[in-house]
């Protein structure tokens, strides 16, 4: 089924919080099932429509270098989305949903789990000092979708991990990511690889501006973000 989802976050499928959910509708889709990629910020693994106000912030592995994950900062909330390869047969958010709630207890944390729009989500709140010196907790929202030989995670911070009218933007641009899984084998879990948008331009603060897809040269370095948790 092709999606009409490269038409822009504005002209996006039928929002599924009013019907059931049905990933290959509503989204994230498949490369497959898109009619063309352009019109989309090409990040290899992940194509991401353009919004207004959007930057994107690419995260690096110090160690090796690649690019492990993206952000998506729209006004004061952010998500950022990681694809992982998946067996054919089974999903892995069951599994996941588990080690992130491990991964959190582990640091003092604690997890609720939710039913939202995509199905089960993860509220997780972590210890963390303000910046007068008081603690408190830093909160995020954890997505998940299993797609064909593919799995995207996505996790909301800022007003959008706590407040659903403030995160409802960021929920469309999640809709309308399209996954390029690829066709080489791999091993579930493993990341899909990421790519500095062709003839990219950052701004002052590293950011690439995706409001519209990316045009110009001259990259800068991109540094890594901070991470609630891994999985892998």
């Amino acid at each position: 089924m092709a999606a009409s989802a490269s038409s822009g976050v504005g002209n996006a499928t039928p929002d599924p919080s009013d019907v059931a959910y049905e990933r290959n509708v509503h989204g994230p889709f498949d490369a497959d099932e898109i009619d063309s990629p352009e019109n989309y910020v090409d990040l290899g693994a992940l194509l991401i429509t353009p919004h207004d106000g959007l930057a994107l912030r690419l995260e690096v592995e110090e160690q090796t270098q690649r690019v492990i994950a993206v952000t998506l900062d729209l006004g004061n909330s952010s998500l950022q989305l990681q694809a992982f390869a998946a067996p054919r047969s089974e999903g892995l958010w069951d599994e996941i949903r588990e080690q992130i709630g491990l991964s959190v207890g582990s640091q003092g944390g604690t997890i609720e789990e939710l039913d939202g729009t995509f199905g089960p989500e993860v509220l997780a709140k972590l210890p963390a000092q303000a910046a007068d010196g008081s603690m408190g907790f830093r909160v995020a929202r954890f997505l998940g979708v299993d797609g064909p030989r593919w799995f995207l995670r996505g996790v909301f911070g800022g007003e959008a991990a706590l407040d659903r009218d403030a995160a409802a933007d960021l929920e469309k641009l999640f809709r309308a990511v399209v996954v390029v899984r690829g066709e080489s084998p791999l091993p579930p879990r493993e990341l899909l690889a990421l790519r500095l948008p062709k003839d990219a331009v950052t701004d002052s603060t590293g950011h690439v501006p995706a409001d519209h897809p990316a045009e110009g040269q001259g990259a800068a370095p991109f540094r890594r973000g901070p991470e609630i948790t891994e999985i892998g």
